[in-house]
C-alpha cells in the first residue's frame, strides 16, 4: 500500500467549479429568481434538512437489528427470511443509483429528495401493516427507494450552495448524522418497543419520514446553475467511462468487500450476535450497539480529519483507506476468534474502523475529472449495495445451515462461519489492490486518464 502522494491533478479550473454547482459570480451562490440570499441562512436551509434525510436513511437501515427478535416471533420466519427481508432495502437502494445522478443533474437535489422521502413514508406504512414476508419485503423495499438518495442528494446540494474549500468538513457533519440516525436505532428504539410494538414503531418513522419531506420542499431553496444538464447520452456516456477506467476497479474489490462487512452486519446481524454469541439480554445488546453507532459517529468525523492531515504529509487518501479497512479486518477476526467477554469493546472497535470503507469515495473521485465525480460515487454505491444485500442475506442462508441451540438462538458456529467468508473476500479485494499495480504494468496497461498515486 503506498504512501505516494496523488500526482498530475490539476486544481479545479473555475469552468470545473461552475459545472459542479460551486459559487456564483463575484463569490457568492446564484440564488433562484428574486435574488435575495435565503433568511436562516445558508447551512440552517440546506445542510440541516438534508442531514435529517440521512440520519432517516441509516435509522431505517439499522433499524432491523434491534426489532429482528419481533419480527421471528411474529411472523415465526427463519433467518434466511430474515436476512432477506432486510436486505430488500439494500437491493433497492442500490437499484436507484445510476439513474440517480442523472435525476439529481437535471432536477435538483431539492425536488429529488423531496419525492423520493414520500416513497419513504410509503414504505414504512406499508411495513407496519403488512402480515406477510412478501408485504414486508415491498415495504421494505420502498424504504430503500425513499432514502436511497439521502447522502447523493447532499453531496449535489452542497456542491451547489458552499465552497469547495468547505465540503470536507460540512460532509463529515452530514455523515455524523447518519452515525446519530443509527444511535437512535438503539437504545431509543429499545426504549420505544416497551410502549409500541414494531409497528407502531414504523408508523412513527413514516410520520418523521413525512416531515422530513416538508421540511425540504419549504426550507431548501432552489439554487440557479449557470449551464444546463449535459444531454443522456453524454451521461451515459460518462457512467461508461467510470467502469473502464483501471483504477476504478483496482480499489473497488476492497471497498465493497469491507462495506458489506459492515452494512450487513452493523444493520441487522449485530444484535442476534450479541444475543447468540455474547449471551446479552436485549437491553444489554441494544446498550452496546448504541456505544457502537456512537463510535461510528466519531469514527466519520475523525477518518475526514486524519485523511486531510495525513494528505497534507504526503500520503494518498486511498492509502489511508486501505490501512483503515486492514485494521477493520483485525477488528473482525478478533469477534470471530476473541472470547464472547470481548464483546463490547470489539464492536465499538467495529464501529469506528468501519467507517474508513467511505475514504475512498472521494478519494477515487479525486481520480476523475470534475464531471464525473458523481457517476463514480453513484457506480461504487451501486456495487456496495448490491453486494450487500449478497450479503445480508447469504450471512442468515448460511446461519440457517446450523441447528439452533437449546435455547432457541442461532447457533454460534453459522456466524463464525460466516464472518470468517466475509474475512476471506476482504482478504482477496486488499491483495488485489496491493498486486494490481504492478499487474497492469508486467501486463503493459497502466490505464487511461490520470495519474495515479493510489
Amino acid at each position: 500500500m503506498s504512501g505516494r502522494p496523488e500526482a498530475g491533478r490539476p486544481e479545479p479550473s473555475r469552468s470545473g467549479q461552475a459545472a459542479a454547482g460551486a459559487e456564483g459570480e463575484a463569490g457568492r451562490p446564484a440564488f433562484a429568481a428574486g435574488g435575495a440570499a435565503p433568511r436562516g441562512g445558508v447551512f440552517l436551509r440546506v445542510v440541516v434538512p438534508f442531514a435529517l434525510a440521512y440520519f432517516l436513511s441509516y435509522l431505517f437501515r439499522v433499524v432491523n437489528a434491534v426489532i429482528a427478535p419481533d419480527l421471528v416471533a411474529d411472523l415465526g420466519i427463519g433467518p434466511a427470511d430474515l436476512g432477506l427481508l432486510t436486505a430488500a432495502y439494500f437491493i433497492s437502494f442500490a437499484a436507484l443509483q445510476i439513474p440517480l445522478g442523472v435525476l439529481l443533474d437535471r432536477f435538483g437535489p431539492r425536488r429529488v429528495e423531496g419525492v423520493l422521502l414520500l416513497l419513504a413514508a410509503a414504505g414504512a406504512l406499508l411495513f407496519a401493516r403488512s402480515g406477510g414476508l412478501w408485504g414486508l419485503f415491498a415495504g421494505r423495499a420502498c424504504i430503500g427507494l425513499g432514502v436511497a438518495a439521502g447522502y447523493m442528494a447532499a453531496i449535489k446540494a452542497y456542491t451547489l450552495w458552499f465552497p469547495p474549500l468547505s465540503w470536507p468538513r460540512i460532509n463529515g457533519l452530514h455523515l455524523a448524522a447518519g452515525g446519530l440516525g443509527a444511535l437512535s436505532a438503539t437504545v431509543p428504539v429499545e426504549a420505544a418497543l416497551r410502549v409500541l410494538d414494531w409497528r407502531g414503531v414504523f408508523f412513527a418513522l413514516g410520520g418523521l419520514s413525512l416531515a422530513v419531506a416538508a421540511v425540504i420542499w419549504r426550507a431548501v431553496p432552489e439554487k440557479r446553475t449557470a449551464a444546463p444538464p449535459p444531454a443522456l447520452s453524454r451521461q451515459w456516456g460518462g457512467i461508461r467511462e467510470v467502469f473502464t477506467r483501471p483504477v476504478f476497479w483496482r480499489v473497488t474489490p476492497l471497498t465493497v468487500s469491507s462495506q458489506v462487512a459492515f452494512m450487513a452486519v452493523h444493520g441487522l446481524w449485530s444484535g442476534p450476535w450479541l444475543r447468540d454469541v455474547a449471551g446479552l439480554d436485549r437491553p444489554a445488546a441494544a446498550g452496546v450497539l448504541f456505544w457502537t453507532a456512537a463510535a461510528m459517529t466519531a469514527g466519520y468525523v475523525a477518518i475526514g480529519w486524519v485523511t486531510e492531515r495525513l494528505g497534507r504529509a504526503g500520503v494518498a487518501p486511498l492509502t489511508t483507506g486501505a490501512w483503515g479497512m486492514a485494521l477493520f479486518m483485525a477488528v473482525q477476526a478478533l469477534l470471530v476468534f476473541a472470547p464472547p467477554g470481548w464483546a463490547a469493546a470489539l464492536w465499538v472497535l467495529f464501529g469506528f474502523f468501519g467507517t474508513t470503507g467511505v475514504i475512498p469515495y472521494p478519494a477515487l473521485a479525486m481520480q476523475f475529472s470534475p464531471a464525473l465525480a458523481g457517476r463514480v460515487s453513484t457506480g461504487l454505491n451501486l456495487l456496495v449495495f448490491v453486494a450487500t444485500f449478497a450479503g445480508q442475506w447469504g450471512i442468515g442462508a448460511v446461519i440457517a445451515l446450523f441447528p439452533p441451540t437449546a435455547a432457541g438462538g442461532y447457533a454460534p458456529e453459522g456466524y463464525r462461519v460466516s464472518f470468517l467468508g466475509l474475512l476471506a473476500l476482504q482478504a482477496v479485494g486488499l491483495l488485489w489492490y496491493v498486486l494490481a499495480p504492478a499487474a497492469r504494468r508486467r501486463a503493459g496497461a497502466p490505464g487511461r486518464g490520470r495519474p495515479s498515486a493510489v
